[in-house]
């Protein structure tokens, strides 16, 4: 099959021509429909830390078709359409019973979604409603994350929300945040970009204002924020989010930072500020985001801005390292 292969850190994708997957006993084959191209991808082929290098398939929010199925698999059967929950879990634990298959001790990411052909385990595969399209399932998992970490900041109707960062998490956020019943939603960025796209999904206001990014937010929103959402993963944005935020506020954490990081505990214990980490998302999470979907919400398919084939991808990928209109860019292993 072709894929997209890492060649090492810090250097291009490649397409190679590698084996198809063979199921082992409980193992899916899925033949994939659409893969999105997400921002820790990026960040996966410049940061050891991750644990990619050489060889590596990336690819973690894709959806297909099963076309094989290994001993033992049950429930499902070929030609069943499929988001894949990219999080690797062994479907039995107390963890994974209750849906939070995050814990899971034989937890790991799921990659693959960059080739024609990816091997997954049934746990992972959930059944594409007949409304959804290969598209929708691939951009469950960005609503998953975002819809976690908006369970997670405890958002009440009416609130101010905050949200750093124009990615296609900050922007989920921001969706989930007026879906929920935020009184007024924010998105602020460095760039004027994803404007429309943000006020399209929800956001009341879209901020850009990188010389001063605290008086500029409480223009947007009249007020300190009730709820901050960190989406971006860059220091020195909790700092900012401490003076951004209400006494007595929250701070949400969705931005992968894998470099450290130092803000003034002083300064969040005297709001006494609340700091929320937010990691991965639960099954049932995920469940409702392919949900909102099912029911005709319009607005998380904005987050699509191109579909391209799997020889683009090398190319398309790199450009993605530079800010652009683009947001989320799927990958269409048959084009």
């Amino acid at each position: 099959m072709r894929a997209a292969v890492m060649q090492g850190l810090h250097r291009p994708l490649a397409l190679e021509t590698v084996s198809d997957p063979t199921p082992g006993e409980g193992d899916v084959v899925v033949k994939v429909g659409r893969c999105g191209i997400c921002g820790s991808d990026l960040h996966m082929t410049e940061d050891a830390a991750y644990g990619q290098g050489t060889g590596s398939i990336l690819g973690h929010e894709f959806a297909g078709e099963i076309v094989a199925l290994g001993k033992g698999v049950e429930g499902l059967a070929n030609g069943d359409l499929v988001s894949v929950i990219p999080l690797k879990s062994c479907g039995h634990c107390h963890a994974c019973r209750t849906g939070a298959v995050q814990w899971c001790e034989h937890f790991g990411l799921q990659g693959g979604g960059y080739a024609e052909y990816a091997l997954t385990r049934p746990n992972q595969c959930i059944r594409l409603p007949a409304s959804a399209s290969l598209a929708d399932g691939a951009i469950v998992e960005p609503l998953a994350v975002a819809l976690h970490g908006v369970a997670l900041s405890q958002l009440r109707i009416g609130d101010k929300v905050l949200v750093l960062g124009a990615g296609p998490i900050g922007l989920a956020v921001a969706f989930w945040a007026r879906r929920f019943g935020a009184g007024r939603v924010v998105v602020q960025d460095l760039a004027e970009w994803q404007r429309e796209r943000a006020t399209q999904m929800g956001a009341h206001d879209f901020v850009v204002d990188p010389e001063n990014p605290v008086s500029g937010a409480e223009r947007g929103l009249g007020a300190k924020a009730d709820i901050v959402f960190e989406c971006v993963g860059v220091p020195g944005l909790i700092a900012q989010a401490v003076e951004q935020v209400r006494n007595d506020g929250t701070i949400v954490l969705l931005g992968l930072c894998t470099r450290p990081d130092t803000f003034n505990s002083f300064a969040m214990l005297s709001k006494q500020v609340k700091l929320i980490t937010s990691a991965f998302f639960t099954r049932q999470e995920y469940e409702a985001a392919l949900d909102a979907l099912d029911r005709g919400a319009v607005e998380p398919r904005l987050l699509v801005t191109d579909t391209i084939s799997l020889a683009a991808t090398p190319d398309v990928f790199e450009s993605l390292r530079r800010r652009s209109s683009q947001c989320k860019v799927l990958i269409d292993p048959a084009a």
